[in-house]
């Protein structure tokens, strides 16, 4: 069985994250597009919010990390965290028509929502991957009475653990992309109108300019409005303003779908917490049996141990800069130039998560198979190898657009129509792209996961895992260059730049390897 020796609580820690995660990745699936839509800002500006609040959500997890590690109530912490995050979706999910009178007020509410999001998942995410790694130090302690064999294959599963771990998260997220194109289908349909990725751009533009739009859009705008509604409206401005209305209102709805997620998870997590460890208690009780020598030598290996972890953390760092792209450039690119007519750009963030819990199993039994032959990929090598494979994704792309001899997406959205859909490629570029990409994700993901827990001093568990999210945050605070160099240089540009940064990273770790896993025998 998938859970066969492992610790017992690993399955309820995993659904109850798997919740969260289904709720927070409805979110991440509409953000960007959702800001462009309900507020009319530019690609550059949503994706600031989108990179900020990101890196907001890793960066307090470092704060989430602390409070636990101070308290050392990892439970309470985690409790307090999904109640956080429920009130931030219920703000999102009351429906208020943006306009010019209460756009001064209605977009910080909406920013502080999201402010809400991440400082409960800040409480949430680290802490609970803190006691999973503390399950598995209880694990391999019990395994240590029991002999040398024993314990060599306990902590063999640790990697495995997170592994299945992750897993559950992404259980959650191939559904959650889904929830919010269907709901705003069905709201657009119930009005007698259709989606249109285009047409809320355009409305925001007649909205502001009115009939001085530029001839060639207003002629597009005319176009989509008789596609979506059969005719042309005498009132051009006010079908604008219903659209944007009945369109924005049926994602708000979708947050309503992340608040019923959220108390799942809470109600999972309260039913299971006598099953989970509390890190940092037992640390306590035995710091007092040291003598001053023992103590010294600790001093020295946290030393050696935080050493490995900043290391790794650096390259954690420019992963997720690249990784995360999939919420930004790459989601851009999928509504750009991509045909993808008859599938919402939104869905594409589920193509991520079906490949992570198809091709895990795959990963698993690859990394086994040298595993029982005596030649075990340490944890740091593994890194490495998914930073090349991430590197071959951008690589694809970079080659697929100089052939096609893409422009910038600015200068692509502004062909007509007639001429940019004959350029535009079929989904399976996506499928591709996705498919190295979570290959890599889950070299460097659980694994990296894995790696802070072998490494974290039993007192810092949550402030490390919190730096591991940190080192998240810091690449995410970057990810609006993605959509900057997107929309500004031949994006051929765009993803040799992600392509240089993922060898660059796999060059330095491999040059770290050996270091690295002399610190974590």
């Amino acid at each position: 069985m998938l859970f066969k020796n492992h610790p017992k609580g690993l399955i309820q820690a995993a659904l109850a994250n798997m919740g969260e995660r289904f709720g927070y990745y409805i979110m991440n699936a509409v953000l960007v597009l959702f800001l462009c839509s309900k507020f009319g800002l530019s690609e550059e500006t949503s994706s600031t919010i989108y990179s900020v609040f990101y890196c907001g959500i890793y960066v307090l997890s470092l704060v989430g990390g602390i409070i636990a590690d101070r308290t050392q109530n990892y439970n309470g912490t985690i409790t307090w965290g999904l109640i956080v995050m429920s009130l931030g979706y219920v703000i999102l999910a009351v429906p208020i028509l943006s306009t010019a009178d209460n756009i001064y007020w209605l977009l910080p509410l909406t920013c502080f929502a999201l402010l809400m999001i991440a400082f409960g998942n800040g409480l949430f995410k680290g802490n609970l991957q803190a006691i999973v790694g503390q399950m598995y130090d209880n694990f391999e302690r019990e395994a240590a009475k029991r002999g040398p064999e024993a314990l060599k294959v306990a902590k063999s599963r640790r990697d495995t653990g997170f592994q299945i771990f992750y897993v559950f998260i992404n259980i959650g997220g191939l559904v959650a992309p889904f929830v919010a194109p269907l709901l705003r289908e069905w709201w657009l349909k119930a009005h007698n109108w259709a989606y249109n990725a285009d047409l809320p751009a355009l409305c925001h533009q007649y909205i502001e300019q009115g009939a001085s739009m530029a001839s060639d859009q207003l002629a597009n705008l005319n176009q989509l409005v008789g596609q979506v509604s059969g005719a042309i409206p005498a009132d051009m401005g006010a079908f604008c303003s219903q659209y944007l209305d009945v369109f924005n209102t049926g994602v708000h709805y979708s947050f309503i779908a992340s608040v019923v997620a959220m108390l799942i998870s809470l109600v999972i997590f309260l039913a299971s917490k006598r099953m989970f460890p509390a890190p940092g208690k037992k640390v306590k009780a035995d710091a007092a049996g040291y003598t001053p020598e023992e103590k010294a030598a600790m001093a020295k290996e946290i030393k050696q141990r935080l050493y490995a972890l900043f290391a790794v953390l650096g390259i954690a760092i420019f992963f997720w800069f690249s990784f995360h792209q999939n919420g930004q450039s790459l989601s851009f690119f999928a509504r750009d130039f991509v045909v993808t007519s008859s599938i919402a750009p939104e869905i594409w963030q589920a193509v991520n998560p079906f490949f992570v819990i198809v091709l895990t199993p795959l990963v698993m039994a690859f990394l086994g198979y040298f595993t029982r032959r005596g030649k075990e990929i340490s944890t740091p090598r593994k890194i490495a190898i998914g930073m090349a494979i991430a590197g071959i994704a951008y690589l694809f792309l970079a080659v697929y657009s100089l052939l096609v001899d893409y422009p910038s997406a600015t200068e692509f959205r502004s062909l007509a129509a007639d001429i940019k859909d004959p350029l535009k490629v079929g989904p399976w570029i996506l499928i591709v792209t996705y498919f190295f990409l979570t290959v890599a994700e889950l070299f460097i993901s659980p694994l990296g996961l894995s790696f802070v827990s072998k490494v974290a001093p039993k007192h810092l568990q949550g402030l490390c895992q919190g730096l591991w999210l940190g080192a998240t945050a810091v690449g995410n605070l970057f990810l609006w260059l993605g959509p900057l160099m997107y929309n500004k240089f031949p994006i051929w540009q765009c993803w040799t730049v992600f392509f240089v940064v993922c060898f660059i990273s796999m060059a330095v770790m491999l040059g770290m390897v050996n270091w690295l896993e002399r610190v974590t025998k």
